[in-house]
């Protein structure tokens, strides 16, 4: 299994290349960053910094979205980075959550996704593109070919079928290894229905983790399940409560839900926790001891999951680094 780690764009830059290059030296392999320009900081200059400090980590958004930039704009970023990093670059991509619905946009439709994925990996290997209402193709004359690796963020039942139609990879935020396996299961088929080989398709498991008593690290995770809850409410609102293409235990939690600050996204002075539920936190994050974080994380990896990307928001972090580098990496790739 591989480990990441992903930053908000809030980390203060020297705090964020001392604990890149900790993870690095933990065996950590991917670091990711929020692409969310207006919550937080344009995300891709520290990543550029990050790249220069480090010598195998791989780098990306975690998640992007075809909303944002202009599509050659983003392709000329995302090559840029993969040329200065040597190869070391991947991107996740999805609908548009806080990026644009902080500015009363609306997420971009799966087919705008899918285009944006096929044509981003065209313009960065140095393709002549059209899109939009651009009138004249767009080819760098720079590009050296390489093949950017593109995962899908996805939930409901149609985002998986793009994710499986059209990514490298899958990026699900959640660390329940049923729902894991559930949700991966039907993106793998959705590839094969294709006609795609899916021998290398990979798998994210994006979660808080957290390591001492798990009062604290449940009291510490409680925003987590509420941003979770915000794209889960977007799948009920279109398939209803009772939809059976997704487990109830992952939709039965939001029915108390009252609502979502986005001023607040993905932090835990978020004012709507308090639906979450302690076994919920449990459930979805990775928490505890060393060794319930081993137990954990191999039943992610036996349903299917290639790597489990920590997001950085629950303090400590050095602590936490050093218990993956000592007891824990160790463990579950013995």
């Amino acid at each position: 299994m591989d480990f990441a780690i992903c930053f908000k764009g809030s980390a203060k830059p020297d705090r964020t290349r001392y604990l890149v290059r900790q993870a690095e030296e933990a065996g950590f392999t991917y670091c990711w960053f929020y692409d969310s320009h207006i919550l937080w900081r344009e995300s891709f200059i520290p990543m550029a910094m990050c790249i220069e400090h480090t010598k195998t980590m791989r780098f990306g958004p975690c998640v992007t979205n075809p909303n944002t930039r202009d599509w050659s704009l983003a392709a000329s970023m995302f090559g840029s980075l993969a040329v200065q990093s040597g190869g070391r670059f991947d991107i996740c991509v999805g609908r548009g959550d806080s990026a644009v619905r902080v500015m009363g946009l609306k997420p971009a439709p799966l087919a705008r996704v899918a285009e944006f994925t096929h044509k981003i990996k065209a313009m960065v290997r140095g393709e002549a593109v059209t899109y939009d209402d651009v009138p004249e193709p767009v080819q760098f004359s720079w590009a050296n070919g390489y093949e950017l690796p593109v995962w899908i963020a996805a939930y409901g039942p149609m985002a998986l079928k793009c994710a499986g139609e059209n990514g490298d990879g899958l990026v699900l935020q959640i660390a329940e290894p049923g729902i894991c396996k559930w949700l991966a299961d039907q993106a793998i088929a959705a590839g094969k229905a294709a006609g795609r080989d899916m021998s290398n398709f990979r798998v994210m498991s994006a979660a808080p983790a957290m390591t001492g008593p798990m009062d604290d690290c449940i009291e510490r995770t409680k925003w987590y399940p509420a941003m979770v809850g915000n794209h889960v409410a977007d799948i009920v609102e279109k398939y209803g409560a009772d939809t059976d293409m997704l487990p109830k235990s992952f939709t039965s939690y939001i029915e108390k839900r009252r609502g979502y600050d986005y001023s607040k996204h993905g932090q835990s002075d978020n004012p709507y926790l308090d639906f979450i539920t302690d076994d919920i936190v449990r459930d979805f994050a990775v928490l505890g001891d060393p060794d319930a974080h081993i137990e954990k994380l191999k039943a992610l990896e036996a349903a299917g999951v290639t790597q489990f990307n920590i997001y950085m928001d629950n303090g400590n972090d050095e602590k936490l680094l050093a218990d993956y580098a000592e007891k824990i990496i160790p463990a579950v790739n013995a």
